[in-house]
């Protein structure tokens, strides 16, 4: 996608409705729909995560995710800022989580 000039920037802003696209974000999440998650580091690059997506799914916090994938809070983060890769087992666990995310909520009720 071409960069676009700055006043071709504001004739696009002109014409969004932004409340009207901020309601339909909040009724995609109350619906539980999840598109791409993206997580920026601290150096500002931004990173596609499906380690962040599939804990975002399943509406659990990365220590409760981190808990239940028998990793630390530390590692998990690691994951999802894409600096380390999760091993064979906690890949599937993860396809898991975002496939059917009602079972890690039953496993932490548990």
């Amino acid at each position: 996608m071409p960069k676009l000039s700055e006043t071709e920037l504001l004739v696009r802003d002109a014409q969004r409705d932004l409340n009207a696209e901020l309601l339909e974000s909040v009724e995609q999440m109350k619906a539980g729909k999840v598109g791409r998650v993206s997580v920026v580091t601290r150096d500002g690059r931004v990173i596609n995560s499906p380690v962040a997506k599939a804990r975002v799914i399943s509406g659990l916090s990365q220590a409760q995710f981190a808990a239940l994938m028998g990793v630390s809070l530390r590692t998990l983060q690691e994951w999802e800022q894409g600096r380390r890769k999760p091993s064979g087992a906690a890949q599937t666990l993860l396809r898991v989580a975002e496939t059917h995310p009602e079972v890690l909520r039953e496993l932490l009720a548990a």
